[in-house]
This record gives structure tokens, C-alpha cells and sequence, in this order.
């Protein structure tokens, strides 16, 4: 690298950071020189050592306790949960602010000012570790954590205008924008808390929908999607605005970025709207038994690129939305639940053919998931070379519960019903002569040319 074209860095930028690093650190020497002061980190810690010994008492039983709520409601055992890993910290928050009004009363109030900024503080961590428990991604929930806990702790310390204006003095313009680590660490906490506001109000609306039996399945995966789209984004702009950014050039980018993708991604895009026809035309929805191609199973979920598509085996395809919009389907399950299902078979000639379609009916009616209320039907559709062939048919409602299975069983039962009643399937019989001598073969030429 040319030393010519390196950037030199301005030791004056972090000279405000070292200056409030140098006067706090003296202002506190000074405060913990005192001797109230040392006292009341004396009891400070005597408080932490009992609300520690409790802690080991307390919380095996707490926790055997807490097993045998097994039926509690899960946000409820949630909150158990929460309380048992922080029992030390909850412990230590009463206790310091038992020992800080004790001592208010018995003392000046000047002795009693680093006991009052320590229950504060535990306080203000304490509702940030509960509160950021909500938050279900653990990275997110991570980052505002830590950012809400340094926040409150200058808050408390009175350090926050000190603190701002050190990260403010830390940056470089960019345009006629000036980026600073304040600006920085502001727009993340923004945008973290945001989004997490968003996808809670985004699972508990999600919730509400799905439990609407008014709703169609179809509709409920779409305004569950709309509203997925329009938290976060509402949630990233309102970050971005609140932190100052412009969003004017950010339209523009964005345009061109999406005539770009416009011509890149012409598949992903296809996808994305045969998603929304789908669940617009409600042609298929959640828990429909479909067939396409050689592709038979019922749908697990509607996705935004794809269908998921779970078959009797436990295979799950991922079937793409526009071969759905454009392929021919057959959803077993579209305006209802029933499907007619169709059983070839052949008995013999000798065989009365009322009796046969008597027994073929009863036989599929006695499996368990055959419809009585639509009953079985049975008709002759041909007399073949050997047999007399006919056609058995039945109605189930559950086709999710698998096509090959019920037709064996009720394959089965007629197996079972003509064997009971002397009924006799024919196979074809071919007869087959060696032809050994050659006067058989003379017979057989003879035969050939008459």
C-alpha cells in the first residue's frame, strides 16, 4: 500500500471520548475514597451474598415445584421459567431496595445515594431481562438487551449526554449526511426494536386469524402474509426516518435495484404472484389431497415461492407456485371432501351376477372408512373371455388418509365375502402340448394348413 494515499487518522476525534473516560473515572475514585461509600458497598454485597444463599436453597425446590405444572398455559410456564433462571437477580432487587429504605431512614440521604443508584440499576436490568424474553429471535433479542441495559445504565449513571456527545464526535460525512457511531448505534437499536414489536403483534394477529373458523384456510395464509410485509416494512422505514435517513435517494436506489431484479429473477417474481393468485382463487388451501404428475399428497403449507406437498411415504416436495397456476391439478379436495373410488374384478360364469353384485356391495360396506350414507354401487360392464367383469364403487371422505390402502381393504373383503359364499375368480388357463414325435408334428401341420 502507497503511504501517500492512506487516510491519516485525527487523534483529536477521540479526544472527547478520553476526556469523559479521565473525569468520570477521577469522579468516581473520589465517591468510592468515602467512607459511606465503602460502607454501602459493604452492605451492597452482603445483600448479594444472601440473595445468593437464598438462591441455593430456594430454587431446587422452586424447580421441582414448577415440573408439576405441566398443564399450566405456555406463556405461564413461560414466566416460571423466567423467574426460576433469574431468582438470584429478583432476590437482590427486593433485598437492596429493603436496605435502601431502611437506611433512608435511619441516615442522611447523602449516605444512601450509591444504595439508590444500585437498586436502580438492578431494577432497570432486571425488567430489561424480562421484557427482551419476548423477543423470539435470540440474536435480536441479544443486541436489545445489551443496548437497552448500557442505555439505562447512563441513564441512571447521569452520563447519557455525556456519552452521546463522545459517539457524536465519532463519524465522517457522507454527502451532505454526516454518519456517526451514535447514529449508528441508534439505528440499531431502532430497527431491533422495531422489528421485534412487529413480529410480536405479527404472531399474536396471526393467532387471532387462525383461530377464526369464519376465515377460509386460504385467506388466513394470505392476510397472515399481507401482514407479515406491511409490520416489517413498516417497522424498517419508520426505523430509517427515525434515525434521520433520507429516503428519498432510497426510493430511487430501490427502483433501480428493482428494474434489475426485474429482469434477473423473472422466475422467483413468477412464483411470488401465482403465490397470490392461489391464495386469492382459493383453489387450494392447506390440508387439500392433491395430485400432479406423479406427485399424490396433501398440502402442508402455502409458501410465498412454493407449496409444500407431504405424500403417504413422508417425502415432502417442494412443488414450485407457477407449475400449480399452469399445470393441470386435480385437487381431490376442492369443493368437498368426498371421492369416489372405482374396484375392477371378474367371478366366473357359473356364478349368479345379482348374488355377486349383493355381496360385492355388503363386502365394501363392512370397511370402516367406506360411506354408508353414500352407499356402495355395483354394476356389469362387460362379459369377458373367461369371466363376467364388473366395477365396484365407493365413497370415502378422507382421502389424506390414503387411496392404496382403502382399496386393498376393501380388495380384501371381497376376497374374503366369495370365499364365504363359493364365489370363483377365473384366470385365464392356456394348455400346452409337446410335440415329440413326427407324426404328432404331421397332425399339427396338418392341422395348421386346414
Amino acid at each position: 500500500m502507497d503511504p501517500d494515499n492512506t487516510i491519516p487518522l485525527d487523534p483529536t476525534v477521540l479526544q472527547p471520548v478520553l476526556d469523559f473516560l479521565l473525569a468520570e473515572g477521577a469522579s468516581l475514585w473520589g465517591e468510592l475514597t468515602r467512607r459511606w461509600t465503602r460502607y454501602q458497598l459493604v452492605i451492597a454485597l452482603g445483600v448479594f451474598l444472601l440473595a445468593w444463599a437464598i438462591t441455593v436453597v430456594v430454587r431446587p425446590r422452586y424447580t421441582e415445584w414448577l415440573r408439576t405444572r405441566e398443564n399450566w398455559p405456555k406463556l405461564r410456564l413461560r414466566i416460571g421459567l423466567i423467574i426460576q433462571r433469574r431468582m438470584r437477580m429478583i432476590l437482590f432487587v427486593i433485598m437492596i431496595w429493603c436496605a435502601y429504605l431502611i437506611m433512608s431512614e435511619l441516615t442522611w440521604g447523602s449516605r444512601t445515594v450509591l444504595l439508590k443508584v444500585l437498586a436502580n440499576l438492578s431494577t432497570a436490568w432486571l425488567f430489561i431481562a424480562f421484557a427482551t424474553r419476548l423477543i423470539m429471535n435470540p440474536a435480536m433479542g441479544v443486541l436489545v438487551r445489551y443496548g437497552a441495559w448500557t442505555w439505562a445504565t447512563l441513564s441512571i449513571l447521569g452520563w447519557k449526554d455525556e456519552a452521546q456527545t463522545a459517539l457524536e464526535s465519532i463519524g465522517f460525512s457522507l454527502g451532505e449526511m454526516r454518519l456517526s457511531l451514535w447514529l449508528l448505534i441508534k439505528a440499531i437499536v431502532v430497527m431491533a426494536a422495531l422489528l421485534a414489536l412487529a413480529r410480536l403483534v405479527t404472531g399474536a394477529s396471526a393467532a387471532s386469524i387462525q383461530r377464526n373458523k369464519d376465515i377460509s384456510p386460504s385467506m388466513q395464509v394470505l392476510m397472515v402474509k399481507m401482514l407479515q410485509v406491511a409490520l416489517f416494512g413498516s417497522a424498517f422505514f419508520i426505523g430509517l426516518k427515525s434515525v434521520g435517513v433520507d429516503l428519498t435517494g432510497l426510493a430511487v436506489l430501490s427502483g433501480a435495484i428493482g428494474v434489475g431484479l426485474g429482469f434477473g429473477l423473472q422466475k422467483v417474481v413468477s412464483n411470488l404472484v401465482s403465490g397470490i393468485i392461489i391464495l386469492l382463487d382459493k383453489s387450494i388451501k392447506p390440508g387439500d389431497v392433491i395430485s400432479l404428475g406423479g406427485t399424490f399428497g396433501w398440502i402442508e403449507s402455502l409458501g410465498a415461492r412454493y407449496v409444500s406437498v407431504v405424500t403417504r411415504d413422508g417425502k415432502e416436495y417442494l412443488i414450485p407456485n407457477e407449475d400449480l397456476i399452469t399445470g393441470q391439478v386435480v385437487n381431490w379436495s376442492h369443493s368437498n371432501d368426498f371421492v369416489r373410488l372405482d374396484i375392477n374384478f371378474g367371478t366366473s360364469y357359473q356364478n349368479d351376477p345379482h348374488k355377486v353384485r349383493q355381496i360385492a356391495i355388503e363386502a365394501a360396506k363392512s370397511v370402516d372408512r367406506v360411506l354408508t350414507s353414500k352407499p356402495p354401487v355395483c354394476h356389469i360392464v362387460g362379459f369377458g373371455d373367461s369371466s363376467v367383469d364388473f366395477v365396484l364403487r365407493f365413497w370415502i371422505t378422507d382421502p389424506t388418509g390414503g387411496l392404496t390402502n382403502i382399496r386393498g381393504n376393501v380388495f380384501l373383503a371381497l376376497w374374503d365375502a366369495f370365499q364365504a359364499n363359493d364365489i370363483s375368480i377365473p384366470f385365464p388357463q392356456r394348455e400346452v402340448r409337446m410335440l415329440g414325435t413326427s407324426q404328432d408334428a404331421d397332425n399339427a401341420a396338418n392341422t395348421a394348413e386346414s
